[in-house]
């Protein structure tokens, strides 16, 4: 069992950090930052305070891994910071992990949040020990243009602010990934909305529960055979969320991945698997194609899955809690979290 942090309440402190790009602090983004905290005071009342190396632009963050793992590890010390929030993901945050010092964060316990390249992040809390939960960034979702989607907020206080049981996650009636470049000029104006035909059962039936680990299913392979690759524990009757980034990787790639996680016996150690929707719906179809390719040559046709889930690299976006007891319903379609994500 993980350890579970403390829920959020109005009035805490949160820390923002970039372990990895570090576009929050180049001057053209900044405004995007700010919007993105601002979203946090006005809507959770949260008191926002960026970690001294995260805005200090790209090229200082590119150049200095020990600095943001130094943000990181600071952010988790000190007592008065209640949750960190990753501001965006990126692709080198692998770098970090000869700083990372794992007894800070199991001793420290607290929200952690982020998606795509944080994926790493969340390795480093799995293996001190603690949950943390795959979700929005200040970048992107708190920082939604005019602003932000009803479902993310509602999915954020259900799970980061408040002890119940979370319960069913019903789909997002609307997605988008529509990319409006991050100028000012266009913080006025709304991306394009599509309505969204939930959640598909690709395999299995009855019930599966399990815990869930995962993450962007690209980035876990800069993981592989590092010390921050799950524990054989982690994988016994999970149940695997993984997505794809916004590099949009062939289907091929995904049949490559999904094989190895197989070779491994990850797969076969499963519960059930959940599929979040894919940036674009860029090879919607022919990713489900080689995900039954996979599943039928490793004898895995009953394993459950589900697939079209609002996580990852479109908006908007529900948080999966590393280690929280899940449960999809195959004949029902619906996706269920058993148990509070904080206390």
């Amino acid at each position: 069992m993980l350890i579970k942090p403390n829920k959020l309440q109005k009035g805490d402190k949160v820390a923002t950090v970039s372990p990895s790009w570090g576009g929050a602090g180049d001057a053209e983004l900044r405004w995007r930052y700010e919007q993105g905290v601002k979203r946090l005071e006005n809507i959770f009342g949260l008191e926002v305070v960026p970690m001294p190396n995260s805005l200090k632009g790209s090229d200082y963050i590119y150049e200095n891994p020990q600095s943001r793992a130094e943000d990181l590890m600071e952010a988790f010390k000190d007592k008065s910071i209640k949750g960190i929030i990753a501001n965006i993901g990126g692709e080198d945050s692998i770098r970090l992990l000869p700083y990372i010092e794992f007894d800070v964060i199991r001793e420290n316990p607290k929200i952690f949040m982020g998606y795509s390249d944080v994926t790493v992040s969340h390795l480093f809390c799995l293996k001190a020990g603690v949950s943390s939960f795959y979700g929005p960034a200040i970048l992107t979702d708190f920082a939604e243009n005019v602003e932000m989607d009803p479902y993310t907020i509602e999915m954020l206080k259900r799970t980061l602010f408040s002890d119940e049981v979370i319960g069913e996650i019903n789909p997002a009636q609307k997605w988008t990934s529509e990319h409006l470049e991050w100028d000012a000029v266009n913080k006025n104006q709304r991306r394009t909305m599509q309505l969204n035909t939930g959640y598909e059962v690709l395999h299995g039936s009855g019930v599966a529960q399990g815990r869930l680990i995962g993450g962007c299913i690209d980035v876990l392979e800069f993981a592989k055979s590092t010390e921050i690759w799950p524990e054989p524990k982690y994988w016994e009757d999970s149940i695997l969320f993984f997505e794809t980034s916004e590099e949009k990787p062939e289907p091929d790639l995904i049949k490559y991945w999904l094989r190895n996680y197989a070779a491994q016996g990850i797969l076969q150690k499963a519960s059930g698997l959940i599929f979040g929707k894919p940036m674009d719906e860029r090879y919607y179809e022919l990713y489900k194609e080689v995900i039954h390719q996979v599943m039928r040559e490793n004898n895995l046709e009953n394993l459950p899955v589900l697939y079209n889930l609002n996580f990852g690299h479109t908006e908007p976006k529900l948080v999966l809690p590393y280690g929280a007891m899940a449960e999809i319903d195959c004949s029902k379609k619906t996706f269920s979290i058993l148990e509070n994500g904080v206390k």
